[in-house]
């Protein structure tokens, strides 16, 4: 039996394969156009740093409070701060960096739900499509700073770790804040991905786990102070036997 007794039958199969093909095309257009967008939008705003963590997170919550002061410590730093634009970690986040001295910046996506922008923001990009927004939260922070959150939080955290651990993307911190939170994580991550030998115990290193908000400020300073200055393996070899 052959492909075309397979697939259903129409009265005219080309003219429906022109109609898909002519739509697939324009969707991909409308996210190359959004891709285009927001990279002429967020040219300005580096150095910045992309904060992530849940939209339900209430705004009497500690975290809340903690993503707040992180991103205005970061703001008044000389930090543009990145978040989703939306309730939550987000909005704290915004805020944060919108009474402090460097811009807040909101990438919010289209959602059927959960995703109202907030007040705090000085740059607004909105998004149709999860592909380009994610890509230009990665393409513009020199850090992360995940704080806790659903699905969507730990998707934009292990991308991250991904693309890293690949090579496809530059190494930046990945700073984890809420110890409480996220060591159960860390020890099954160490126990089963690790003890498995699915990755190896180099990349925990990827991750930091840090609570204390001006901690957080200096271990970002200090890797933006040092980026690209890192010898490679040969050369640091090469320096202890001079």
């Amino acid at each position: 039996m052959s492909l075309s007794d397979k697939l259903p039958q129409t009265s005219d199969r080309h003219a429906a394969m022109q109609r898909f093909r002519s739509r697939e095309a324009w969707h991909v257009m409308k996210i190359l156009a959004e891709f285009v967008e927001s990279a002429e939008e967020l040219q300005g705003i580096q150095p910045a740093v992309s904060i992530f963590g849940s939209a339900r997170t209430p705004r009497d919550h500690t975290y809340y409070k903690l993503a707040e002061e992180i991103a205005r410590r970061l703001s008044d730093s000389g930090f543009s701060v990145i978040s989703g634009g939306g309730p939550g970690i987000m909005e704290a986040a915004s805020k944060g960096a919108f009474y402090g001295r460097s811009p807040s910046v909101a990438l919010n996506i289209v959602l059927p739900h959960e995703q109202k922008p907030n007040d705090y923001q000085d740059l607004s990009i909105k998004f149709n499509h999860f592909f380009p927004r994610k890509v230009m939260f990665v393409k513009h922070a020199i850090a992360y700073v995940v704080m806790p959150g659903g699905f969507g939080t730990l998707d934009e955290m292990f991308e991250a770790l991904t693309l890293i651990q690949t090579g496809k993307s530059r190494k930046i911190p990945i700073i984890l804040c809420g110890t409480e939170f996220w060591q159960g994580l860390l020890d099954w991550v160490k126990e089963r991905l690790v003890g498995d030998q699915l990755i190896n115990p180099t990349d925990l290193n990827l991750l930091k786990l840090i609570d204390d908000p001006q901690q957080i400020v200096e271990a970002i300073f200090k890797h933006y102070e040092t980026r690209g200055f890192e010898p490679l393996p040969e050369e640091r070899e090469q320096l202890l036997n001079l």
